[in-house]
Parts: C-alpha cells; structure tokens; sequence
C-alpha cells in the first residue's frame, strides 16, 4: 500500500489590501506611498492608519499607528480615508475566484483566506496551482496576493507572512523544522508580545529553541496550550480548515499588525465587518438574529459578547447598532490584538418587506470610522 497523500494547505492573503485596491483605481498613485485611514489634517488629526501600501511601510508606517505618526514619518504621503464598499466588492470577486479553486474553503478576514488543496496530492502541483491563482487574481481584479502552502493551517499562515510581498512560499513536511528553527518565537501566530517576553525570561529566543525546550516546563508556564506549540516548533502542524456552516453563522475577524487601544480604530473596523457581512446576508437571502463581538487581547485572553434581538432583521443599520454597542460593553481598555463580528441565528426571509424604521438614517454615529 503507498504513503497517504498529503495534507496540503493554502493561505491566500492580499497585500496591502486596502492601499492596493486605491491604487487598483487611481494608477497615478502607482509607486508612491498610500495611507489609508483618518484625516492626518497636516499632522493634528487624530485616528489610525487602516492599512499603508510597501511604499509607505518602508517609512515606519503601519496599521493601527496613529495617523499624526504616520504623517509625521512620510508626510508626502497620499492620504486616503477607506472606502469600504469599494474594498468589500473587491473582496468578494477575490473570494468568488478561490471558492472555484476546492470546496473546502474558510474566509477569515475580508482580505485573506485558507484553502484545502489536498486533492492535488502532491506539493509540486500545489505550487503550480498558486501559481494559477495568483495570475487569475491579478488579471481579473488587478491585485496582488501572497500565498503560503504547508501541511498545516498555521504553518501556512506562516508561509505566507514570510513570502509578502507577491510572493509564493511552500513548506515542506520534511522541511517544516529546519524552515522554522531560525526564526523568532513571535513569528508563530497566537504568540503575542506577553507570551513572548514569557518565553524570553526561560532563555527560548527562536522556535528552534523552543522545539527543544522542556515540555512539563513549558505546561508550568503555559498550560496545556503549550503542547501544541511546542509540536508546531517541531515542524507538526495538525490544524486544518475551519468549516463554517453558513446556513447557521457567518463572521468577520481582524488582527491587528500592532495591538491597539484605539476606539475609533476598533469601531472602524466593526463598520467594516458590518458593511461585508451585511452584503452577504442580501446576496443570500438571508436574515439573523444574533451579533457577537470577540476581542482578543494583548496577552491572547479572548472575550466574547452577544445580543439576539426580537425579531430577524437583515439591515446594515441593526448590525451597526448592536455591534456598536457590544463593543462599548466589551472593552475594557486593555490593548487589542484581534476584533471579530458574527452573525447567527441565520434564517431566509422576506427581505422584501421593509419595515418603517428600515428608511432611518443607516450612517453610524459620529466617530465610529477613523475618517
């Protein structure tokens, strides 16, 4: 009998999504540093940066920065304030073309996704399939994507992250050990700068090291999490896709390149979740009766909080509303690493049938974007 075919994993993430998708439109910005996020107003503006193109990166400028910061290290820059709608119809073209590519498919953020391509069964043809998909995504929508392939969901994420910009980074099972030894504890997702410094103080600086740190050691510190860690250092990654049943839930979810405190950024973000996931509900009929908000924090201690409401509602103004208010409940002022918004209870309806209140102003209060 013959080996058992690989596990083979994508991680298809768009870069600078949002500063790509400007300049998609406005090729005279084509080269020059973009910054999308609040009105920098000649460096007093208040608010954050969304997200910046590679050009602006090279200044120091990152997401969730605060925008006078960010002006002040490039302030020739072409400030943007988001567009949402534009960025979420770019979105889903993008995840129109994946979900052709395998039927086993998660959508995690409105600008990167994983993919299950093990029918492929060998990684050869998996590089030349990422190959196809990242040339169909740049013809068709005029975008550039990073795509990490791996035997695991994580260490594609971590391919992924490693390959950008526009690049396309396979790791091997047999190799998935000596790829990660060299490289910093951090660069594993779910270790945040608390977790890190943790395993600094017990001399574990790289994942090499980490792979060959003591394990009943590592639990004392960690608990039990710390066996799944560890396995990932050695190379053994078991994690795969996540799927979601859409006809009960669908969701949203941001991590943040720097943990923030920023309210305005937060809610920003929240308005762009909605916007997404208000649209999908149209597309597909569809109305909910429950809103989640989950905050992850600085530390990777997650909380979540939900409301379901009387009756099953579809519009954009009700997710704002409730989600608004989570969040204002939620927070408690620590740094956030991660925000998501879901959506449950997910029933067809009517949608037809307006409501008096569904012809209320639909605009989120002052202040809840970031421009």
């Amino acid at each position: 009998m013959g080996a058992e075919a690989p596990r083979i994993i994508f991680h298809v993430d768009m870069d600078s999504f949002y500063a790509s998708v400007e300049v998609r439109e406005h090729p005279e910005y084509a080269g020059r540093p973009v910054i999308v996020g609040a009105d920098p107003k000649g460096g007093l503006g208040r608010g954050v940066v969304s997200t910046s193109s590679y050009e602006a990166r090279k200044f120091g400028v990152h997401s969730a920065m605060p925008i006078s910061h960010a002006y002040q290290r490039c302030p020739d820059a072409v400030f943007l304030q988001p567009h949402f709608e534009l960025y979420e119809r770019a979105s889903q073209s993008v995840m129109r073309i994946l979900r052709r590519y395998s039927p086993i498919f998660e959508q995690v953020s409105i600008d990167e996704a994983y993919l299950d391509m093990s029918h492929l069964q060998v990684f050869d043809a998996a590089r030349e399939k990422a190959r196809e998909i990242k040339e169909e995504i740049r013809g068709k929508e005029g975008l550039a994507c990073s795509i990490g392939i791996a035997p695991g969901r994580t260490l594609a994420k971590i391919a992924s992250d490693r390959s950008k910009p526009d690049g396309l980074l396979v790791i091997l099972p047999e190799d998935a050990a000596s790829f990660l030894a060299p490289l910093a504890v951090e660069k594993i997702p779910g270790i945040g700068k608390k977790s890190a410094r943790a395993l600094h103080e017990m001399g574990i600086i790289t994942i090499g090291q980490l792979a060959i740190a003591d394990i009943q050691a590592l639990i004392a510190r960690f608990g039990r999490s710390a066996v799944v860690i560890r396995d990932l250092a050695r190379g053994i990654d078991r994690t795969g896709i996540r799927i979601r049943e859409s006809s009960r839930s669908i969701s949203r979810e941001m991590t943040y390149e720097q943990d923030t405190r920023d309210i305005p950024a937060l809610q920003a973000t929240l308005d762009g979740m909605a916007q997404e996931l208000a649209e999908t509900l149209s597309h597909e009929g569809m109305m909910f009766k429950t809103v989640t908000v989950k905050i992850r924090y600085y530390g990777f201690d997650t909380r979540t909080k939900a409301r379901t409401i009387e009756k099953p509602r579809a519009d954009l103004r009700t997710i704002r509303a409730v989600a608004l208010q989570l969040v204002s409940e939620l927070y408690d002022g620590r740094l956030v690493r991660l925000i998501g918004l879901k959506l449950s209870g997910l029933q067809t309806g009517d949608l037809s049938q307006t409501r008096i209140d569904d012809f209320c102003d639909s605009s989120p209060p002052s202040g809840n974007r970031t421009g």
